[in-house]
């Protein structure tokens, strides 16, 4: 078996104690990303949904339950710190797994030492990272062991599990969700990382701006927020010496200056968040790809919610190109939805090509000029009653008020349109929508003014 101390939620830093099965405490030069894995349930955040009194999670963990368990979420959110802490609750050996590096062979050879362990009477909790990069034949080789509970199975995977662990051993496990972690979560991680006699043990302080920067490059990724600070207290504690009377302080340009990467000025709840979206919708509007990329990468670079980001590409792409390029709005849609499903930062691929999709389209703003004048005339009073042969004629005695008496169905046309009236009598004859001559719209513009002669009975 073999452990990885890159990373704070990564397998396990040190070989399991072999006789309690729980983890050996990191040793004091391993990385603040590993010294700060959480050792208990309380120093746990973010995962407040999964960890509340009678769920699941808390049942295992507190050692009142026994189950397998499919822990999907994004890097650094504490798959394997919840593993280890099961481990304990179990009182079992703990045996880690990695995907990458593990076949069907290491896989029967676990299964086969847990099964004389448990005639002995020790259960074996057995951690797979990345269990989703198994194949078929490896995840098969598993399910006898966890169905007869020969293994206490704690799989950790970042991609959705009804898609990449099969279903009979998907249909043997719990399966629960981590979610990223929030600018607070991490906020407190940081600052307890500071103070923490097991992490810098308060030789430095953090100030508000390199909090905020260390917040927004962190990603929700508590290992990622860590490994930065790490480097940047390194730096600061390089320059004013470790056995100062007071606390050194962990600056933005120290921040900065450790992990690469400048801070952008942006202001979520302020001018900039106004300003930068503002110039990357009127960018679109423009037809100027570039500029719009520009902002795009800003906005991605200072933390800014994607899902505010793929909302505004919705709601453009019907305001500002509509029917000139009806695939517009697809796209934007399927930004959104990628945001949903994938998250940050891969999600940024998907908002990169509405974007580029939406600021090469023709432009119409025809849409919104249809719907605003449509509203305009209903809220100013004209909104006459539903022509009687349009009235809903699904219920008895409809025909004798003249609902739906004389409605004509289309389809008995040979065109599928024919001539009848539509709106109530004071709109007779208005025009709504009116395409312009660009994209998709100029096909649209002829074939509409036919529409309106037949139907108005004008040819």
């Amino acid at each position: 078996m073999t452990t990885d101390q890159s990373g704070l939620f990564d397998a396990p830093v040190a070989p399991p104690d072999p006789i309690t099965g729980g983890l050996a405490r990191p040793a004091a030069g391993a990385p603040l990303a590993v010294r700060m894995r959480p050792q208990t349930l309380e120093e746990i955040v973010g995962q407040e949904h999964l960890l509340e009194a009678g769920s699941p999670l808390r049942r295992l963990i507190d050692g009142s339950g026994a189950a397998s368990v499919l822990l999907f979420g994004p890097p650094g959110t504490g798959k394997t710190t919840m593993a280890s802490l099961i481990s304990t609750a179990a009182g079992g050996r703990f045996e880690a797994l990695s995907a990458l590096s593990s076949g069907v062979k290491e896989v029967r050879a676990v299964i086969d030492a847990a099964r004389r362990r448990l005639i002995a009477g020790t259960q074996t909790v057995l951690f797979i990272d990345e269990v989703h990069r198994f194949s078929k034949t490896q995840q098969d080789a598993l399910l006898d062991a966890v169905e007869n509970r020969i293994v206490l199975l704690v799989a950790a995977t970042t991609e959705n599990p009804s898609f990449s662990v099969v279903a009979p051993l998907l249909s043997r496990s719990l399966v629960l969700q981590l979610r990223s972690l929030g600018s607070a979560d991490i906020r407190k991680l940081l600052v307890r990382a500071a103070a923490d006699q097991r992490g810098l043990g308060g030789a430095v302080t953090i100030d508000d701006d390199a909090l905020d920067h260390l917040e927004k490059i962190s990603g929700g990724d508590a290992r990622r927020g860590l490994t930065a600070l790490e480097a940047a207290a390194d730096a600061v504690l390089s320059d004013t010496g470790s056995d100062a009377d007071a606390p050194a302080v962990v600056t933005l340009s120290y921040v900065e200056s450790a992990v690469d990467r400048a801070a952008v000025r942006y202001d979520r709840g302020g001018d900039q968040h106004y300003d930068v979206i503002s110039a990357f919708i009127k960018s679109i509007r423009g037809s100027d790809v570039d500029a719009a990329l520009h902002y795009l990468a800003r906005m991605i670079s200072a933390g800014e919610d994607a899902r505010f980001i793929a909302r505004r590409l919705v709601v453009h792409a019907s305001e500002d190109i509509g029917m000139a390029d009806p695939t517009a709005l697809q796209t934007a849609t399927a930004a959104a939805q990628a945001v949903q499903l994938i998250g940050m930062p891969e999600a940024r691929l998907a908002l990169a090509q509405a974007t580029i999709h939406l600021a090469t389209a023709p432009k119409s703003a025809a849409v919104i000029s249809a719907i605003g004048a449509a509203i305009a005339d209903v809220e100013g009073g004209k909104a006459g009653a539903v022509p009687p042969h349009l009235r809903d004629g699904h219920y008895a005695g409809a025909a004798k008020l003249g609902s739906a008496v004389g409605y004509r169905y289309p389809h008995d046309a040979p065109d599928g349109v024919l001539a009848q009236q539509y709106p109530p009598d004071e709109l007779v004859g208005v025009d709504y929508y009116e395409p312009t001559d660009r994209g998709r719209e100029r096909d649209i513009g002829p074939r509409l003014g036919r529409l309106r002669n037949i139907i108005r009975g004008r040819r």
